[in-house]
């Protein structure tokens, strides 16, 4: 929807019944490999530094006190946003090559793999080194950049959602830490894709464009955009990612902060 020419699909249901008519089923895990292989990394690079980011922003006094637990000090709502922001950014290393792959490869649209310009990953990747050098895997950089910022928004709301819910405890809607989690990580979700939507426009096409061409700019990639859509092409594709966010980050965020009380992970100091 985000990167096919004005006019291809009417929406999320359209794309998806032409894509199964003229492709097939399986034409809806085209790209599944980079991100199968590679999206565990990834998130470990984007929890494992938050977490980090975290404890390296407590030590330098980002905090304030707890309630009802004066002595003991907590990360402001800020600083999680803050280190929200700086795991993605760091995240965005990794990812921006995973993403390359897996644009390139669902924009083909031929049915038959014979007629399809990549073969699969690796000869995908193989094509953009020969013609754009190592680094052209990292073609879309800036607009993964300015996407993966948003998870300043993504931790910080969620944060902020955990005291909501923490300030339920005593009463008759009192639920458990991981519920809380649950319900945090799915509503947090809906934050960063209203704030990150954009820039995920600006850097698929950036991705989209073939690799026999000069690689794009995020400023120029955005006045095309707005050239030929105006402000709503910014928003092309929300509504199949707020559909996908809820159960998918709800998931991710409960098993996450459950995996670091049971490791007692805030008991660990960012130099042991």
């Amino acid at each position: 929807i985000q990167c096919s020419p004005p006019g291809t699909y009417r929406g999320a249901i359209d794309c998806l019944l032409q894509t199964v008519r003229n492709e097939s089923i399986f034409a809806l895990y085209k790209g599944a490999t980079p991100p199968a292989v590679g999206w565990a990394a990834i998130d470990s690079v984007l929890l494992g530094s938050l977490h980090n980011y975290r404890l390296f922003l407590i030590q330098h006094h980002m905090t304030e006190p707890t309630p009802g637990h004066p002595d003991q000090q907590r990360l402001t709502l800020l600083g999680h946003g803050v280190a929200g922001l700086a795991a993605g950014l760091t995240s965005a290393f990794m990812a921006t090559p995973m993403e390359l792959l897996k644009v390139k490869l669902q924009l083909q649209l031929q049915k038959s793999v014979l007629d399809r310009q990549y073969k699969g990953p690796i000869d995908c990747a193989r094509q953009i080194v020969r013609n754009q050098g190592i680094q052209g895997l990292w073609t879309g950089f800036t607009g993964s950049l300015a996407f993966r910022s948003n998870f300043f928004w993504m931790f910080m709301s969620f944060e902020a959602l955990m005291r909501s819910f923490s300030r339920l405890q005593g009463t008759r809607y009192e639920i458990s830490t991981p519920l809380a989690n649950f319900l945090s990580g799915g509503l947090a979700s809906f934050t960063f894709w209203f704030m990150a939507m954009p820039a995920d426009n600006i850097k698929n096409r950036m991705m989209a464009t073939p690799h026999t061409q000069s690689r794009p700019s995020f400023m120029a990639t955005a006045r095309s955009i707005y050239a030929a859509h105006g402000a709503p092409g910014f928003f092309r594709g929300l509504a199949p990612c707020i559909l996908r966010a809820f159960p998918v980050n709800a998931s991710a965020l409960f098993v996450y902060e459950g995996l670091m009380r049971l490791l007692g992970a805030e008991k660990v100091s960012l130099f042991v």
